[in-house]
């Protein structure tokens, strides 16, 4: 791979209070790559851009450019709200990948669904998002609840950290439901977590209304939002990574996410290897979670 056709300005700080330039995010994502595309391969891509690094302005980007190389696959997905198609870029390859960074791209933000089933996810996500004066460790008892019930209903859920202060869980389902199923099956397990402890949790959508709580955010898993995935980098202070997790490292709450960056995930990595390596070799049916009242 010639990366001299793909890259640009190499020497732009991305990171400017820990010196971390795009050829440093460009060497990461190159060497985690092999880890990466299993997990967003053939999903639509949507490109949150940071062309002068996190210290400048970003923006949202999902159709993909006119001078695009012909290496980054092209999804035609229809948008009826805006009464059009939109074109999202797919990540096939390391080339795909590295050209996204090279364009400013530092996080993963991919579709739930992949090529050609658009319209039927194939992961089901629970996003646990604590408010202040909450922590990322507030949200490990909530996620061993969510465990709990997906295992009697007969799923295993997949923890990770969000990179931020919370923690997602990726539940592979068999693509055979539409967006507005995932939803409605995520959205009745959150309920059922909720009712059951109501001071510890809320489905609150006014983040003013959610303080002291572990918000549930089951929406998602609708049409047309994103997730990040894992090892992607966020665009915060020493270049944190989304990092899968163990469920026994969830059961000690002695993990903190500010472990896991840039600098530090190639000793996880080195010892554990890709935790999620197995993410899809089974997918569960969401139908006991439609059923649940």
């Amino acid at each position: 791979m010639d990366l001299s056709k793909i890259i640009s300005n190499p020497d732009k700080l991305f990171y400017p209070a820990d010196l971390i330039f795009k050829k440093d995010v460009i060497a990461y994502y190159y060497l985690m790559a092999d880890h990466i595309l299993p997990y967003i391969s053939n999903r639509p891509f949507v490109m949150n851009r940071f062309p002068d690094g996190i210290a400048g302005k970003s923006f949202y980007q999902k159709e993909i450019p006119a001078y695009a190389p012909n290496f980054l696959n092209k999804v035609a997905i229809w948008h009826e709200k805006e009464k059009k198609w939109v074109n999202y870029p797919s990540v096939a390859n390391k080339e795909a990948l590295l050209w996204l960074v090279n364009q400013g791209v530092i996080e993963l933000h991919c579709w739930l669904s992949e090529v050609p089933r658009i319209e039927n996810p194939d992961i089901l996500v629970f996003d646990l998002d604590p408010e202040p004066p909450l922590s990322f460790q507030d949200c490990l008892p909530v996620a061993l609840l969510f465990r709990e019930v997906l295992l009697k209903l007969g799923l295993e859920a997949w923890p990770k950290t969000s990179g931020k202060e919370g923690l997602h869980l990726f539940v592979p389902i068999e693509p055979k439901y539409g967006f507005k199923d995932t939803t409605r099956a995520a959205f009745n397990l959150c309920r059922l977590i909720f009712k059951a402890y109501p001071e510890k949790v809320t489905l609150e959508r006014v983040i003013k209304k959610r303080t002291g709580k572990v918000y549930l955010d089951y929406l998602q898993n609708t049409r047309g939002r994103t997730m990040v995935f894992p090892y992607s980098l966020r665009p915060l202070p020493k270049a944190p990574v989304s990092t899968p997790l163990l469920w026994e490292e969830v059961a000690k709450g002695e993990i903190s996410p500010a472990e896991f960056n840039i600098k530090t995930i190639w000793k996880r990595v080195k010892k554990y290897g890709d935790l999620w390596s197995n993410l899809h070799r089974r997918r569960y049916d969401i139908k006991p979670l439609l059923e649940l009242i």
